[in-house]
């Protein structure tokens, strides 16, 4: 089966999930539990071909002028840790069929949770770092949908705003760093970098390559000191809880850490940062885990202490330490993630997960309490058990440190110390819970659980009992697969013997295990009945509270910068970017002087300058008439426009007059509907006012003048230049053979540079619907003149008649009076013309940009002659469907490519016969451009038509009066 198949299985099936109906909750459940398996399945057979060190790799062309290739590799460190995040996944999937309630919206549950489960397997899979941080932010997004699944509660909101912001800002860190080490071995793929090891550790940018990748390692895996996220993410339901925080999210910091610990260990700094973080975050995770009273809250303190764990082994930069790591994930996924599950059980059935209220809970739910006890032991590292063989092997890491005196033995004792707190707060949870007094004053009665749902924590409590009793049978060979890319190749001498006799290991887990039951037996009590208010010693000091407060400062410093240097007028933010842009192009002109270029002067043509004396008089008329009359104004400064479109066609450049010239009749309505928001001007009385106000004007006037200067002696200097290397003959002699096309510009924008016309069109997409989306929640003000009588007589059929837009720029208020039957006559003619100009753009002036730009001109103008209601009304034309479709369809075009096995986006020309109309040919190219015209006229009806709406509101707003009340 195909890999690439494979990682998108997931993403496929969360969109599937999406669609199935709302009610059909076992339908969903076993749908995504088949997709989980099915993506499992395959993986787990590929184990023969990656146990011995072998890699299994698919490559798809993506982009490879930047060196981009969407790359799926599986090694045997991918092949594990894939198989953790589908196996654990399907047993979430299961779990929470009998956790969620029928109040929660099970869709949404099931389609987000493939859908992590995607991002989550491209983090372990991905063979380019480039591509690894793609899925790594996506698995960010997707965790702040998770955790704020019950979006009606605060903490959960705040605990998902929290994770998302810490998280994704160490991923902005790792993408920076993910480019330093691409810039310095000179590709992103994982492969090459891995060879390159040697090269990075001794290269001048490593440090700073190391901290940023380490920001984004150690934020995602909550060391210290960006731990504080992880409770706080415990606002998630338990299912969401038990995955994320088991078996991926968190997972995903420390096999980064272990995915490039050839390439970035070995170092000073990598033991002593990495080494730093774990250590600090194994003990204050252990020992703030030992004074919760909330269930989830001491397994998620337990969680950041046991990544803290895996964190200082791969710090301690020993092979035989990696290893131990990369054993350690894999016995805290299976624990842990059977831990949360049992809690989910117990606040299931009993309404409460406060451990001060649960009492005696095993003679009640006697399977959970084993199950949960057994677990607990894992833990808490006690023998016989999965999690007492990667301690041991943490403890014996630890003795053999070599360095300075007080390392050799400040870190044997943090580690026992870290024993002991495991072990108490494992007896806290084992203990006080299912045992002493019968439990008095729950909301609910508790019982045993639904068989189902307690059937994945049997599997994987009966996992640590196995690989505790028999490891090197049972876990041995997957161990050795997933632990050999990361030392390099070449695997340590290690045991996975229960008994390796009396040893200083055996004696720090002896210890660890006496110290902490004496520990709790002398302190049980005051646990029990301890009020949670932070941690002794450590007081009340709460990250999220520092968290907050150093938020709310930034916050309050950018609002008084913004006060003090921004303002909400225009005038003055022209103003100022006028003037630092002028002073920046002033003094890079000082420093490389502008200078003429010695190439032939083109005579000039009396023409051409009639026509641009023309254009300098209609600006300098609409700065002019700006002031008394802004209608006059905006027609003026159509003027302009039309003039730089004849310029266009004057110097061979029709595809760009035609776009001006659309853009033109597009942005004169923005902004005659636009004008009515405009204030009106008032006259300055005052003499010392109307100084001001002509100094102002003189100002302006100058900084217009300087700049407009500024820019024609660059744009002269730059075409009397001649260039050292034109592009040009590529693009001229490439676009028929390979573009199918005789319209250059077009075969540019659709096929050469489709990327970026793609990236240009998604940025056109969002900003129509974050502007739709602002204006909805936008209140114009209400008329404060009265419409004259002659358009309150008018019925609402005979409106549809007339064109009545009304301007409000001063005092001016006038109609327009036109024939509505020859707007609507527009429609079709414009459609035809649309559909020529589409149709004719891959050889010869036009294409999917100028004809959306024509058709929404044409749909604009009968909003104009009928109003919203009479257009939506005849014609539901539903402008974010377009653009769906239109960023679908473009997309989709691109994606063909890779499924014949060329590169993302890449064109192809059909030919064949038809009849009456003889040879077609149909380039690919056709269906990106039509992906294009589907995108602009969609925005632009979007942007226009919400203007309109916010003008039909106004207008019918309540006039506002002395006596009114707003």
């Amino acid at each position: 089966m195909s890999l690439l198949l494979v990682l998108l299985l997931p993403f496929a099936g969360a969109a599937i999930a999406s669609l199935f109906p709302t009610r059909a909750r076992n339908a969903q459940a076993a749908w995504s539990g088949f997709v989980a398996l099915a993506t499992a399945a395959p993986i787990a057979l590929l184990f023969p071909q990656v146990r011995h060190g072998g890699v299994l790799t698919e490559r798809v062309e993506w982009l490879p002028s930047l060196g981009l290739d969407i790359v799926v590799r599986i090694d045997g460190f991918a092949w594990m840790f894939a198989l953790l995040v589908t196996v654990i996944g399907a047993l979430v999937v299961l779990y929470a069929r009998y956790y969620l309630s029928h109040d929660d919206p099970a869709k949404r549950f099931y389609s987000l949770l493939l859908g992590f489960m995607g991002a989550m397997l491209g983090v372990v899979v991905s063979g380019n770092l480039v591509q690894l941080v793609v899925f790594w932010e996506l698995t960010s997004l997707f965790s702040f949908l998770l955790i704020g699944y019950w979006y009606h509660r605060k903490d959960a909101r705040r605990g998902a705003r929290m994770a998302f912001t810490v998280t994704a800002a160490g991923g902005l860190a790792l993408l920076a760093g993910v480019l330093l080490i691409g810039h310095i071995v000179g590709s992103t793929d994982l492969d090459v970098v891995l060879a390159a090891g040697d090269r990075i550790r001794t290269h001048a940018l490593y440090p700073l390559a190391l901290l940023l990748v380490l920001l984004g390692a150690l934020t995602k895996s909550a060391q210290f000191p960006f731990h504080f996220w992880l409770p706080r993410a415990m606002a998630a339901p338990t299912p969401v809880s038990a995955y994320l925080h088991s078996a991926t999210m968190v997972k995903a910091g420390v096999f980064l850490l272990a995915r490039l610990w050839p390439v970035l260990a070995g170092t000073d700094s990598w033991f002593w940062i990495v080494g730093g973080a774990g250590a600090a975050t194994l003990l204050l995770g252990a020992y703030v885990a030992m004074f919760q009273n909330d269930l989830k809250g001491l397994l998620a303190y337990s969680t950041i202490s046991h990544l803290g764990l895996i964190t200082l082994l791969l710090g301690l930069n020993s092979e035989l330490a990696a290893v131990a790591a990369v054993f350690h994930m894999m016995n805290h996924a299976t624990f842990k993630a059977s831990l949360f599950m049992s809690v989910g059980i117990i606040d299931h059935e009993t309404g409460t997960r406060d451990m001060r209220r649960l009492d005696g809970l095993f003679r009640f739910m006697p399977y959970t309490g084993t199950l949960a006890m057994v677990a607990c032991a894992a833990m808490a590292g006690v023998p016989l058990l999965n999690g007492f063989l990667s301690k041991e092997m943490f403890f014996a890491e630890t003795v053999f440190v070599t360095g300075q005196p007080w390392l050799e033995y400040g870190l044997p004792a943090l580690a026992t110390l870290y024993g002991i707190f495991a072990v108490v707060y494992s007896l806290r949870f084992g203990h006080d819970v299912f045992f002493g007094p019968r439990p008095v004053g729950l909301p609910r009665e508790p019982e045993e659980p639904p068989h189902w749902m307690r059937v994945p924590v049997e599997l994987l409590v009966l996992a640590c009992l196995v690989v505790g009793v028999a490891p090197a049978l049972v876990i041995g060979p997957a161990l050795e697969a997933a632990a050999r890319p990361v030392v390099g190749g070449r695997l340590p001498e290690f045991s996975l013997a229960v008994w390796h006799g009396v040893n200083p290991a055996l004696v720090m887990s002896l210890v660890a295990l006496a110290g902490g039951l004496a520990v709790y037996l002398r302190y049980a009590q005051r646990f029990k009945q301890r009020k949670q208010r932070g941690s002794p010693l450590l007081g009340a000091l709460d990250g999220q509270h520092m968290f907050e407060t150093g938020l709310a400062w930034l916050t309050g410093r950018a609002r008084t910068l913004l006060r003090w240097a921004g303002t909400r007028r225009l005038q003055p933010q022209v103003l100022c970017l006028l003037v630092v842009s002028g002073a920046a192009g002033l003094g890079s002109a000082l420093i490389v002087p502008l200078e003429w270029g010695d190439r032939a002067r083109v005579p000039a043509s009396l023409e051409f300058v009639l026509l641009w004396v023309a254009g300098a008089g209609c600006a300098i008329g609409a700065a002019w008439q700006a002031k008394y009359h802004r209608l006059v104004s905006l027609a003026l400064l159509g003027g302009v426009g039309l003039v730089i479109c004849l310029t266009f066609a004057w110097f061979s450049a029709p595809d760009l007059a035609l776009t001006q010239l659309a853009v033109e009749a597009v942005t004169t309505v923005l902004f005659l509907l636009g004008l009515r928001w405009l204030p009106k001007r008032l006259e300055r009385d005052h003499p010392l006012q109307a100084a001001r106000a002509a100094w102002r004007r003189r100002r302006d006037l100058a900084l217009a003048a300087a700049t407009g200067m500024g820019l024609a002696a660059l744009s002269y200097a730059m075409l009397t230049r001649t260039a050292p290397q034109s592009i040009s003959p590529f693009f001229l002699a490439r676009a028929l053979p390979e573009g199918g096309g005789t319209n250059v510009v077009n075969v540019m924008l659709v096929d050469f540079r489709a990327f970026d016309t793609l990236g240009e069109i998604t940025v056109l997409a969002a900003v129509a619907l974050t502007v739709y989306a602002l204006l909805r929640r936008f209140r114009p003000p209400g008329e404060t003149i009265a419409p004259p009588p002659q358009q309150q007589r008018i019925a609402p059929d005979a409106r549809s008649d007339l064109v009545r837009p009304r301007q409000t720029g001063d005092d001016e208020r006038g109609y327009l009076i036109v024939p509505a039957v020859l707007v609507r006559l527009l429609l079709p003619v414009a459609g035809v013309l649309a559909l020529h100009l589409f149709l004719r753009g891959h050889n010869e002036p036009g294409g999917g940009f100028v004809a959306g730009l024509v058709m929404a001109i044409a749909f604009i103008a009968q909003y104009m002659v009928g109003g919203t209601h009479w257009v939506e009304a005849r014609m539901n034309l539903r402008p974010p469907r377009w653009i769906a479709a239109g960023l679908l369809l473009s997309l989709a075009t691109g994606l063909g490519a890779l499924a014949f096995g060329y590169p993302f986006l890449t064109s192809h020309t059909a030919h064949f016969q038809l009849p009456l109309f003889g040879e077609i040919h149909l380039p690919s190219a056709f269906f990106f451009d039509l992906g294009v015209f589907a995108v602009v006229l969609g925005s632009v009806l979007l942007l226009l038509t919400a203007l309109a709406h916010q003008s039909l509101r106004a207008q019918r707003r309540p006039q506002q009066g002395p006596g009114a009340t707003s």
